[in-house]
């Protein structure tokens, strides 16, 4: 599983020989970032930075409340992960300088990932906090000193209320996917705690999209922001290949069975997770290896699972779609609407999946008899033509959708 931005490797700076002799400076510390931490970037291979690294290091390094419009992969973590680090102090038990908040378990875990290597150069912690495992750990770790803290609000709130961890410190506030956070119903956790960190301190929000609930936000809790935005391409219906399948009831199972074999990766979507549940149970029996992720699940078995459809052990995922908010793995050849999806944005946000890094997909929906009302309204909203053809699990293209064969409606109907 990638971190929570691919922040990939870039050439290494060349010069002359002349040049080369005496120190030259990277990309990032142009921007104003430190040569430790410059250093550190690139040693890993890091001497360029994003687009939104490049607008938001000057004014975050200064001091300015920044506000970013950006989206996942545009490599938002350093552009508020760098400034950060540079700019709190050394923290005192249970009093970290630095907060993150994030909207899942997986984006803590991710965003941790890329700043306590860093944190290290200036001699600071970074401890990832979340529900749905033990508080012990997180506990005793926030009592022997923790500077930076990055963590979803339900878990906050309770180590605050607690008397774990205070907020009368916080010199940097982060609010990432701020919304993530709108959408998933944590804005009044995030208000609650913003509320409480009352201190002299910066606060930079970085979001796909600043309306509602978000715009709010800035409005209140943000001081004189400077917005920077970067344009990242749209998940668009013309990046992927799309099918709609209509699929008999008692055949269902064996048609997603189909596809997921011929398929390298497969992500499977089920409105509940008591469906998601039951369909693994049922994809196992036809000789599928595949795995569940839902709020219900311990958070040990849904890392267990992302790691294991990260690195090819696990072909084939079923989620529901709150689960699968924190999931950011390239190269998933299907994503395949076991129950069709609620409205044309939730069509988009899980066909993505199988759309990244410039990369085309393929998305298959499965509809019953019953369900062609409702996927005919995402059709027409998405302006897509593509027939809905009646299919059965015996038709051996099923196994042939992620090779490219059969790439339209028209072609598997024959």
């Amino acid at each position: 599983m990638h971190p929570a931005e691919p922040e990939t490797a870039r050439p290494a700076v060349r010069g002359t020989s002349q040049e080369r002799e005496k120190h030259v400076k990277t990309h990032f510390e142009t921007l104003g970032v430190s040569p430790d931490l410059a250093a550190a970037l690139a040693a890993d291979g890091i001497t360029e930075a994003f687009p939104i690294q490049s607008l938001a290091l000057p004014d975050a390094l200064a001091g300015r409340d920044v506000c970013g419009k950006a989206k996942t992969g545009s490599g938002k973590t350093l552009a508020f992960g760098l400034p950060l680090l540079e700019r709190v102090s050394k923290a005192s038990a249970g009093h970290p300088t630095g907060l993150v908040l994030v909207p899942t378990r997986e984006l803590a875990k991710q965003v941790r990932g890329v700043l306590a290597p860093l944190g290290k150069v200036r001699s600071r912690r970074c401890r990832a906090v979340y529900g749905g495992v033990p508080a012990d750990k997180q506990i005793r770790s926030l009592a022997t000193g923790v500077d930076v803290v990055v963590g979803t609000p339900g878990r906050i709130i309770d180590l605050v209320a607690q008397g774990h961890m205070a907020l009368d410190a916080v010199e940097v506030l982060v609010v990432d996917e701020a919304d993530r956070m709108a959408d998933m119903g944590f804005m009044p956790q995030v208000q609650k705690i913003l509320y409480r960190i009352t201190g002299p301190h910066q606060t930079m929000l970085f979001s796909a999209t600043l309306d509602g609930a978000v715009d709010r936000l800035v409005k209140r809790y943000l001081t004189d922001p400077v917005f920077h935005e970067v344009v990242s391409p749209e998940v668009t219906v013309d990046a992927m290949d799309h099918h709609f399948f209509l699929v008999h009831q008692m055949d269902k199972v064996r048609v997603a069975a189909a596809i997921a074999r011929g398929a390298g990766r497969t992500l499977i979507f089920t409105r509940t997770k008591r469906g998601a549940d039951r369909l693994v149970e049922q994809l196992r029996r036809e000789g599928i290896r595949a795995g569940a992720i839902h709020g219900d699940l311990r958070q040990s078995a849904r890392e267990r699972a992302l790691a294991d459809f990260a690195s090819g052990k696990l072909p084939t995922l079923v989620a529901t779609d709150v689960a699968a908010r924190g999931i950011h793995i390239d190269d998933v050849d299907v994503v395949v609407h076991y129950d069709p999806p609620e409205d044309e944005k939730a069509y988009l946000h899980r066909s993505g999946r199988t759309a990244r890094a410039g990369a085309a997909g393929v998305t298959v929906t499965l509809q019953l008899w019953n369900q062609e009302n409702e996927i005919r309204v995402i059709q027409r909203r998405l302006r897509l033509e593509e027939p809905i053809v009646e299919i059965f699990s015996n038709d051996p293209r099923l196994g042939e959708l992620s090779s490219g064969v059969g790439a339209t409606g028209a072609a598997v109907a024959g």
